[in-house]
């Protein structure tokens, strides 16, 4: 492990600070993660890994982590299994871990990936729901879509993977049903009054009547209303050239509150912020706050050549220099942070950090990027909201079913 300084919490964070996420993702985001000194490959699979990988987040004052989750064995073939024997293969479910860890953290948001192609949005909504109350209102989702046919193949309702653009329509679907979902409970459904022998008003509990193309859902939800009211919902946009009309920009822009995106340069992300914002717009949405976090791979280390060696070193190990869909930063945490500066001005709310190797990287952020970015007035030296939304500064709405007085 690095010697970087302990993460030290203050008193209040900047108006200008930017926003910081990690990615977990069994020992890291490098294929040979698990083999380096302190990585725990033992204990990929126990809620005390996990549990510690937060701990470490929450003490470095983090907007929120991100759970990875799929519905098939990690592969580098686009075909399904890959026959490789000598990297991480197999993960924990996603929401299970996120609750598991919620009753051990108090400030950090909890954003677990889940699935939205193969999986109902009525299950989903329960789920989400669930680990906000868990976790008193810190829960958010990361919706993916699944396209392989080896991935449809596990559950056998269709022969092929839907167009790349439907996917995303019914993307956009699922979370529409997920968010009216969380609102058929009005906040005052429950009455708990024992004299009175009554539990719930039956007339705070609404029917969502959701008719559409890929979804016909009727509600109410088994679950009373979250905490957040309406949990954090984000999604993952794919790299590509501006205007290239990317079907995982427009799942950004109509529907959720974080978007990330993938990109290389200060450039890409302020073409790909551009096109989302417009895409927002024209959506008529423009009003509504969203956040757009730029991914990044970060190998960290006191010096920047130290930083190279390392990720040689793990590129021996697997076999093949790393790449990925995302930039890759090398170097020492006052070099990110300055990255992170320059890039910020292409429009982003923050970044979703993913730790090459997970024992050296996560600390490397914690302990090293965000006192240094604390030095530099940008990023804040204490927790100063309970609740995920709080945490983004995005308000608790009123649910649409309520019945609102008069003005």
């Amino acid at each position: 492990m690095s010697s970087f300084p302990p993460a030290s919490v203050f008193t209040s964070a900047s108006a200008e600070s930017l926003h910081l996420a990690v990615a977990l993702d069994g020992a890291g985001w490098h294929p040979a993660a698990w083999r380096e000194p302190g990585a725990r490959p033992g204990e990929l699979f126990t809620a005390r890994y996990w549990a510690d990988a937060v701990a470490e987040a929450e003490a470095g004052l983090l907007d929120f982590v991100t759970f990875e989750d799929s519905l098939a064995l990690q592969s580098s073939s686009a075909d399904g299994l890959d026959g490789r024997t000598d990297q991480v293969r197999g993960r924990l479910d996603a929401v299970l871990t996120a609750a598991r860890v919620a009753p051990l953290t108090r400030h950090i948001g909890l954003v677990p990936t889940v699935i939205a192609t193969h999986t109902e949005p009525f299950h989903i909504s329960k789920a989400i729901a669930t680990l906000d109350h868990v976790s008193r209102g810190r829960a958010g989702l990361r919706i993916h879509v699944s396209q392989p046919a080896y991935e449809a193949r596990h559950f056998g309702r269709r022969a092929v993977p839907l167009p790349d653009a439907e996917s995303y329509e019914e993307a956009a679907d699922h979370i529409e049903v997920i968010r009216r979902l969380w609102d058929s409970w009005d906040d005052d459904a429950e009455i708990r009054d024992v004299a009175t022998g009554r539990f719930i008003d039956r007339d705070k509990l609404h029917y969502i009547d959701f008719e559409g193309r890929h979804f016909s859902v009727r509600g109410p939800s088994i679950t009373p209303r979250p905490p957040q009211g309406q949990p954090v919902v984000t999604a993952a946009g794919a790299a590509g050239a501006p205007g290239d009309g990317s079907a995982a920009y427009g799942l950004i822009a109509r529907s959720a509150d974080v978007g990330y995106i993938a990109v290389r340069d200060a450039d890409g992300a302020r073409a790909a912020v551009t096109e989302i914002r417009q895409a927002r717009e024209s959506a008529g949405l423009a009003e509504q706050p969203l956040h757009l976090f730029a991914d990044l791979t970060v190998f960290l280390d006191e010096d920047a050549p130290a930083a190279d060696a390392r990720r040689s070193r793990l590129d021996a190990l697997a076999g093949a220099p790393y790449s990925k869909d995302t930039a890759i930063f090398t170097g020492t945490t006052a070099q990110l942070a300055d990255l992170l500066q320059d890039w910020r001005t292409a429009g982003l709310s923050g970044f979703r950090l993913r730790p090459g190797a997970l024992a050296h990287d996560l600390p490397a952020i914690t302990r090293g990027l965000v006192p240094e970015l604390q030095r530099r007035g940008v990023f804040r030296r204490a927790y100063e909201a309970d609740t995920l939304r709080g945490l983004l500064g995005l308000v608790r709405p009123v649910g649409r079913y309520a019945a609102h007085p008069a003005a």
